[in-house]
């Protein structure tokens, strides 16, 4: 079985996990063009939190945290900026019974939003989140289109049924929900504990505003985003990192098609394949 491409990071290791604060000297000099650095600006926020009761919590409720305020208002104000830029690129989906939206994938957010790859790269936000989780936690391979998304609710009726964000990776998946835009009266609905035989399922149920964070197991939480009414809008940006970038042939078949037909479309699904197949013949 071959080995999916690896994007080249080093996972950092500069959160200090004993007085919750990252180094001024882990922290880079500064993003280009005007847009806020993402490791000053992840560096700033994490170091005013009491991480060891963040940690607890997100044991506690089974592999779950939100944060009504984690990103800095610049990053807050450089997303919002960038969704509604890339409306003019929202892939529109309906599946009966279970989901209608819209979605930007990472594929579009490279050509058009690079700020947002920055942020998702950030050294001090992947160092965070490894402190919560205990694990390494790596980047999604470069063809995967869920690494990092924008999900757009802009029109009457817009949702997502009930569902995990199931991983089709060897590994775990985790899933970084930051709030960009809302508008709107839709809701994170979620159920814990449902993995776990020990525990009772616990329901909950909270709206994210700009510049909220809510952090999961994607095997582990089952939630939905109830629909969206006349006038509203919400948008939403999901960053993916794993465990283990091994993906069995037969997972990925499934994985594009769920990602073609529900989300980005098969132009923006498969001619990733297409570019680096004739890449290779052109070698």
């Amino acid at each position: 079985m071959s080995t999916p491409a690896q994007e080249d990071v080093t996972t950092p290791h500069s959160f200090n996990t004993t007085a919750g604060l990252a180094p001024a000297s882990a922290v880079s000099e500064g993003a280009s063009n005007g847009a806020p650095d993402p490791d000053r600006a992840v560096a700033s926020r994490v170091r005013t939190f009491d991480n060891a009761r963040l940690r607890k919590d997100y044991d506690d409720q089974s592999a779950f945290l939100y944060l009504e305020d984690f990103l800095a208002p610049e990053v807050t104000a450089q997303l919002v900026s960038a969704a509604r830029a890339l409306l003019p690129e929202v892939n529109r989906n309906y599946l009966p019974g279970h989901k209608q939206g819209g979605s930007v994938s990472r594929h579009t957010i490279d050509r058009l939003a690079p700020f947002i790859a920055q942020l998702y790269r950030s050294k001090e936000l992947i160092g965070w989140l490894e402190h919560l989780t205990g694990d390494k936690l790596l980047l999604s391979p470069p063809d995967d289109p869920h690494a990092y998304a924008l999900y757009y609710y802009t029109k009457p009726g817009d949702h997502i049924g009930w569902h995990y964000d199931t991983s089709y990776y060897d590994g775990r998946r985790y899933t970084l929900l930051l709030g960009v835009i809302d508008e709107s009266s839709c809701r994170l609905d979620y159920e814990l504990h449902t993995r776990n035989p020990d525990k009772a399922d616990v329901p909950g149920s909270v709206q994210i505003p700009p510049g909220g964070l809510v952090f999961f197991d994607g095997d582990k939480l089952r939630h939905r985003i109830t629909p969206a009414l006349d006038n509203e809008m919400r948008v939403s940006l999901t960053f993916e990192y794993v465990t283990d970038p091994n993906m069995r042939p037969w997972r990925r078949v499934i994985s594009n098609l769920k990602d073609a037909i529900a989300y980005f479309g098969f132009r923006q699904v498969f001619s990733q394949f297409a570019r680096r197949n004739a890449k290779g013949e052109g070698a």
